[in-house]
């Protein structure tokens, strides 16, 4: 990682200084300070008896300028771990390796390398008063003791100032139900399995049912003509976008009325694509997807529009000569992954459009239970914030193994939330991790390729982004792969490593991306 220029930092609104009035509790002799992140802010939504997450830090000091180390030091419970240093702008190139005891079995693991492909949003939020330089985190299960060693080996001459090691209990929460953007059933163990969502239903856009005469049924009526007797329709998929609904008049008898009559009148579910509210609807979304040119300039995306449309639904009637447009993915929201809002103290900002998605992988462990995943994304959210000292969670989704889609970054699915992902490229993108390591011997499993596949299609068909197209886009930063002002061409499904000097998103998951864009080009979701 090259160091960036040295900078003048700029606080935002609200500065997360009060976070640090939460009680430190030292370990005997280990200088181990406990902060609990939840600043108790009045109206935090939390569930009763839930344990709100907590970060743990450690000094690393010592008189070689160029080595740290930590003996095997006992320390409260932690489930994630990374290193951090004072300031951003000091990029570091040398080498961290740690190594934890299982809380359960009190066994050691083996030395596991820290990487450093994070760097601060090139934005105001990158500039901010208290963002630190970090490695990227670990997850390694619960644990309760560590030991570590930081060499400067590379270009640098010492380690980082106030170099500390970052420790994260991702704590515990309960489901809070009706927090998924749509009913589809969800994956909760291992790849393949299955659980039926009792709510899906609702949301359903085609019957369940065999179509009666039911005078009752729900408007706008059948046509006079009864209903020519129609197949089951019970098997068809709830999120097929073509064709009328089945409950209509036989192929033989032409209706008289609008064609769309029937369940495709009926609002569509939350989930649905949203106009951006910085968009003309009488323009969205007319771009096509390889237009060369970027949809703004980096540093200007409107924040706050207060005339700006709600984003629980559409703002204008749907096209009666179109079919339905299908429902979105279902994404686990922030509140059923049991995302601690009182950590986000400024509103998100967003772009005009979403250009392209890079895909990321979290590194750490493939050996994690997919029942696990809500407690590493949980974990993660407190280290970019409590950390790192971002304003929020990095990422604009995950995806685990089980093809379980997340919401990330705070400011709506369907809307173009300004990330802290891709080093140069956050200003026209969406961010995509999956939750693993794809460098060092792990695959990707088909459910986790095929819900990118979706996620991606999804993202970029709100704005018009075919993907299996290729964009051009201005670096907005040095990147090690591009220079500032650079035209990068990039495919519009992107490896991280495509804009960044970095191994991310992991060899096997790289390979994966010409499988995947294929996929996301054949969705529902895609637009061509």
């Amino acid at each position: 990682m090259s160091p960036r220029k040295a900078h003048t930092r700029t606080p935002l609104h609200r500065r997360r200084t009060t976070w640090l009035a939460a009680a430190a509790v030292a370990l005997s002799g280990t200088g181990v300070t406990a902060i609990a992140v939840t600043g108790g802010a009045e109206g935090t939504d939390r569930v009763d008896g839930a344990r709100p997450a907590k970060a743990h830090t450690l000094a690393l000091d010592g008189k070689d300028p160029k080595k740290r180390t930590l003996p095997r030091t006992e320390t409260q419970s932690f489930s994630l771990v990374g290193v951090s240093w004072e300031d951003e702008a000091d990029g570091f190139e040398g080498t961290a390796q740690i190594r934890t005891r299982d809380a359960s079995s009190g066994n050691w693991t083996d030395w596991r390398d820290l990487d450093f492909d994070v760097r601060a949003p090139e934005s105001t939020e990158g500039d901010a008063t208290g963002v630190r330089g970090a490695s990227e985190p670990l997850w390694v299960g619960t644990s309760d003791a560590v030991e570590a060693r930081v060499v400067a080996d590379g270009a640098e001459t010492a380690v980082p100032e106030a170099l500390r090691l970052d420790m994260i209990d991702p704590g515990e929460t309960k489901a809070r139900g009706n927090g998924k953007s749509s009913p589809k059933p969800r994956s909760t163990g291992t790849p393949g399995e299955t659980a039926p969502s009792p709510s899906a239903s609702t949301s359903d856009p085609a019957p369940t049912q065999e179509p009666t005469q039911d005078p009752t049924a729900p408007p706008p009526p059948v046509p006079s003509a009864p209903p020519s007797p129609s197949p089951d329709v019970s098997d068809v998929p709830t999120a097929a976008p073509s064709g009328p609904a089945p409950s209509g008049p036989a192929a033989s008898e032409a209706p008289a009325e609008d064609p769309t009559t029937g369940p495709t009148d009926e609002p569509p579910p939350s989930g649905d694509p949203v106009p951006d509210p910085t968009v003309d609807p009488s323009d969205e979304p007319t771009a096509t997807p390889s237009d060369p040119a970027p949809s703004q300039d980096p540093t200007e995306g409107p924040t706050t529009d207060p005339t700006a449309e709600p984003t629980d639904g559409p703002t204008q009637a749907p096209d009666p000569t179109q079919p339905p447009a299908p429902t979105a993915p279902e994404i686990v929201s922030r509140a059923d992954w049991g995302a601690d809002e009182s950590l986000v103290l400024d509103p998100p900002t967003y772009l005009n459009k979403v250009d392209a998605v890079f895909v990321h992988h979290t590194a750490g462990t493939n050996d994690y239970a997919c029942a696990d995943s809500p407690a590493i994304i949980r974990a993660i959210l407190t280290y970019h914030v409590k950390t790192n000292g971002w304003n929020d969670i990095g990422y604009n989704f995950f995806v685990d193994k089980c093809g379980t889609v997340f919401e990330g970054r705070a400011g709506g699915v369907d809307r173009p939330v300004l990330g802290a992902h891709t080093y140069g490229f956050n200003s026209y993108s969406s961010g995509v991790s999956v939750l693993g390591d794809y460098e060092n011997g792990g695959t990707p499993t088909a459910e986790a390729k095929k819900a990118v596949a979706e996620i991606t299609a999804w993202k970029l068909g709100l704005h018009g982004v075919n993907p299996q197209a290729k964009v051009t886009l201005t670096a907005a930063a040095d990147t090690g792969v591009w220079k500032k002002g650079d035209a990068a061409t990039l495919n519009t499904i992107s490896g991280h490593r495509d804009g960044y000097a970095t191994l991310c998103p992991g060899a096997s998951l790289y390979s994966a991306l010409p499988e995947i864009r294929t996929a996301a080009g054949s969705s529902v979701y895609a637009t061509h």
